[in-house]
């Protein structure tokens, strides 16, 4: 169990003037503290730091206690744990798999009762110690054990089950497929859909096909999300139903930026069907941001939006007129073939580079045409409708 001395003051001032100190050297000091070991008080000082960007409530909240580094990247982000809530309506929600808390938080901000499931028990000890120091509300019912037991023995039946099944095997590896995931919600499907009034919510890695996830889950997924953080996809999520949708699967690609949320939304069966127009670079050059990449939806943005694809498998966009787009827009200043001659003329020695569909990767390009990294220009290397090897010069709009 977690020791209640890292709750002291002096122990809480310690972590919280060192979380800036080089940690290997601190633990070669030794703890100054008796009864809290230097071991204690890196994890808390580690995974203090981490908290900082991804759940900044937790991290400018006294005495709260922080769980190993696992446990915290496995974790939803501040942002992504408020989105979920928002996704959801009823009165009560079982989180099955829940963790250091996060979810389970932001669902008491939205439903009268949470029962938060935690196999680890001293996970399951942190995230209640936290809870009552984040909250004034009591509707939030801690079991420490196995979720799938807990629901398969309860009476209750709930308005939505959440899950979040862990990426790791056995030996720590990780893993994708959903039947590798632990619990394994292919083999569970039944009894979850049994006990929910609504249907389940599902938070998976973004690594997972969303096809073959589909197939899986037997064609009951009623929608599809994918979360971006800064153009960084963070997980997808899943309604599942025990309804069989075997024709429209509807798909929200979100990218949360630092200024807006950028929002797509389709269905992925008509992404096959999309009338596509192809052109050489216009006057402005657009990149979809990694969400709407992630579900696939290559030809689908260039139809909504009524912009051309500079090649069938480059998966970048063009358009004479500027538009409001979900991803990054460039205003292209000078097209010039991929030939090292061509490119020292324009005495480039600085610039963002990014590949797409281009055979030498970012790296190699730095290298071979000795380009740094940064600056306001921005090098797309390509290839054209022509099969022709290209290179964009951009500035950011």
């Amino acid at each position: 169990m977690w020791n209640k001395a890292l709750l002291k003051k002096d122990v809480q001032d310690f972590i919280s003037a060192n979380l800036k100190s080089n940690l290997p050297q601190l633990i070669l000091k030794g703890s100054p503290f008796k009864d809290v070991t230097i071991q204690e008080l890196a994890i808390q000082i580690e995974t203090k730091r981490k908290a900082e960007k991804k759940i900044p409530s937790w991290f400018s909240t006294d005495n709260i206690i922080y769980p190993k580094t696992l446990n915290l990247e496995q974790t939803s982000s501040e942002i992504t744990a408020k989105y979920k809530s928002s996704q959801l309506e009823g009165e009560t929600i079982i989180d099955l798999t829940g963790g250091f808390g996060i979810d389970s938080f932001f669902f008491a901000q939205k439903f009268k009762k949470v029962t938060h499931c935690e196999l680890n028990e001293e996970l399951s000890l942190i995230a209640k110690h936290n809870f009552q120091k984040l909250s004034n509300k009591n509707n939030i019912e801690f079991y420490a054990g196995d979720g799938i037991e807990f629901l398969q023995n309860t009476n209750q039946n709930y308005d939505w089950i959440f899950i979040d099944p862990s990426r790791r095997d056995q030996a720590g590896g990780r893993v994708f497929r959903l039947q590798d995931c632990e619990p394994n919600v292919i083999e569970n499907l039944d009894i979850l859909l049994s006990k929910s009034h609504q249907g389940i919510f599902m938070k998976t890695s973004p690594l997972l096909d969303l096809s073959l996830g589909i197939k899986e889950l037997q064609y009951k997924v009623q929608e599809l999300q994918v979360i971006a953080v800064n153009n960084d996809v963070k997980e997808l999520l899943w309604k599942i139903t025990s309804k069989e949708n075997k024709e429209n699967t509807p798909v929200t690609c979100i990218n949360f930026t630092k200024n807006k949320i950028q929002t797509f939304k389709t269905t992925l069966e008509k992404e096959s069907g999309r009338s596509i127009t192809y052109s050489n670079p216009q006057q402005y050059l657009y990149e979809a941001n990694a969400a709407i990449l992630k579900a696939g939806l290559f030809n689908s943005v260039a139809e909504e939006f009524h912009i051309n694809k500079i090649a069938e498998h480059s998966h970048l966009y063009t358009s004479e007129e500027k538009i409001e787009f979900p991803g990054r827009v460039f205003k292209i200043l000078e097209l010039i073939p991929f030939q090292k001659k061509t490119f020292k003329k324009l005495r480039i020695q600085k610039a963002n580079v990014t590949t797409r569909n281009f055979p030498w990767s970012v790296e190699q390009i730095r290298k071979k045409l000795n380009i740094k990294d940064g600056g306001n220009t921005y090098l797309f290397f390509t290839i054209n409708k022509n099969n022709e090897k290209l290179i964009v010069v951009c500035e950011k709009t």
